[in-house]
C-alpha cells in the first residue's frame, strides 16, 4: 500500500503543479501565454483564467474539497479542449493536465467514478 500512496502523491503533485504553473504564467502575463490567449480570443480574461486555475487546484488539493475541485477542473479543461478544437490548436495542452487530474482523483477516491457497494440487508 505504501507504493500506491507514493504514486498517488506523485500524480496529484504533478497534475497540481502543472495547473498552478499555468495559472501563475497567466497572472504574470507571460508573453507567450498572452499571445496564445489573444489568438483564441480570450486575452481579456487571462487574469480571471489564472485565478480560476489556482483556486480550482487549491480545492482539488485539499482532501475535503477534492471532489468539487475535480469537477471544476474537469469543466475548466473541457472548455480549454473545446477552445483548442475550435481553433485547430494542440489538444495536449489541455488534455495532459486533465488526464493527470482524473488519474489522481481515481487514486485518491475511486468512489468518484465507481458506484459504492450496496449494503447487505441481512
Amino acid at each position: 500500500m505504501k507504493i500506491r500512496k507514493i504514486i498517488t502523491l506523485v500524480v496529484t503533485a504533478l497534475a497540481s503543479l502543472m495547473v498552478i504553473l499555468s495559472g501563475i504564467m497567466k497572472l504574470t502575463k507571460n508573453q507567450s501565454i498572452v499571445d496564445v490567449m489573444n489568438k483564441v480570443g480570450v486575452g481579456q480574461y487571462i487574469t480571471l483564467l489564472g485565478i480560476m486555475e489556482i483556486a480550482f487546484t487549491a480545492l482539488f488539493i485539499y482532501p475535503k474539497t477534492m471532489k468539487i475541485g475535480f469537477i471544476l477542473l474537469t469543466c475548466y479543461f473541457a472548455g480549454a479542449i473545446a477552445t483548442e478544437l475550435s481553433h485547430n490548436g494542440p489538444l495536449v495542452n489541455a488534455m495532459m493536465p486533465l488526464i493527470l487530474v482524473w488519474i489522481a482523483t481515481f487514486l485518491r477516491d475511486s468512489s468518484v467514478f465507481l458506484p459504492s457497494p450496496e449494503p447487505s440487508n441481512s
